[in-house]
């Protein structure tokens, strides 16, 4: 399996603000400043590699538009991984939130990589929990806890997985859950008018069939990508774009995971 681990310099190129060594010039001088490409290093060390950089982009260039806002980098080790009775390979990943102008400290989600349809999910933090780390006394031992704490709890992960290929929904279940998650997304009256067939349809055979998992896979998919059709209030045909901006990315997905928890009995 090729991870396609990123190089610096491909982190560099998609994300600047990861390898910035500098905090924002206006930033308190109580603020404890810790490059995020130093926790690499340390992540490195304890097997998890770098396979995606992303950040905020600035809406308007400025003094500080780019190398200090706020950046997200997802992690994989390459020796962990989760092999389902179906066959299916997932790969736990850990995302690293942070920024460097003194108003985030580093925050950790737990998240799934799809094998099948290279398509990653973000655990909601109910189900999983989050953690984070301060600035200002981090050490390699506190984050060594930090991603032992996350790997302790891949049971608890396993089993919801499991739990999520055991339900069976019934059709009405399976359109009641695509327009909950459509609601999520475009508001409950968003003015577009979007079949919950149009989501439900499998994009592969692997995600044919009616248990949890692979409806909430076809669901997830398309409402963090798009690529399905729907009409405005104009009447118009429109192709819905994937979610582009990091931040409503874990948020949505989050939303999601949690809203399928709720047909587990």
């Amino acid at each position: 399996m090729n991870h396609n681990f990123l190089t610096r310099e491909e982190i560099a190129k998609v994300a600047p603000a990861v390898v910035e060594m500098n905090a924002a010039p206006d930033v308190s001088d109580k603020y404890t400043h810790v490059p995020t490409i130093e926790l690499i290093d340390d992540m490195e060390t304890l097997g998890w590699k770098v396979v995606d950089a992303k950040q905020v982009r600035a809406r308007k260039k400025g003094k500080f538009a780019e190398e200090y806002r706020k950046h997200l980098v997802t992690f994989r080790n390459e020796n962990i991984v989760i092999k389902g009775d179906d066959g299916e390979t997932v790969y736990p990943q850990i995302l690293l939130s942070n920024s460097h102008d003194g108003l985030s400290s580093f925050q950790f989600r737990a998240g799934l990589f799809r094998l099948v349809c290279t398509n990653g999910l973000v655990i909601s933090t109910a189900e999983f929990g989050a953690m984070s780390i301060r600035h200002k006394g981090y050490s390699f031992e506190e984050l060594k806890k930090t991603v032992l704490g996350l790997v302790e709890a891949l049971p608890v992960t396993v089993e919801t997985l499991n739990k999520f290929r055991e339900v069976i929904l019934t059709e009405e279940q399976q359109m009641e859950l695509a327009m909950k998650a459509i609601g999520i997304r475009f508001g409950e009256d968003g003015g577009a008018e979007i079949s919950a067939e149009e989501v439900l349809k499998p994009t592969r055979r692997e995600d044919e069939g009616a248990d949890l998992w692979v409806v909430f896979n076809r669901i997830q998919e398309k409402m963090i990508r798009g690529g399905f059709k729907y009409k405005t209030h104009r009447g118009r045909m429109r192709t819905a774009r994937s979610i582009k901006n990091f931040k409503r990315d874990l948020e949505l997905n989050e939303q999601l995971f949690a809203l399928a928890t709720e047909y587990i009995a």
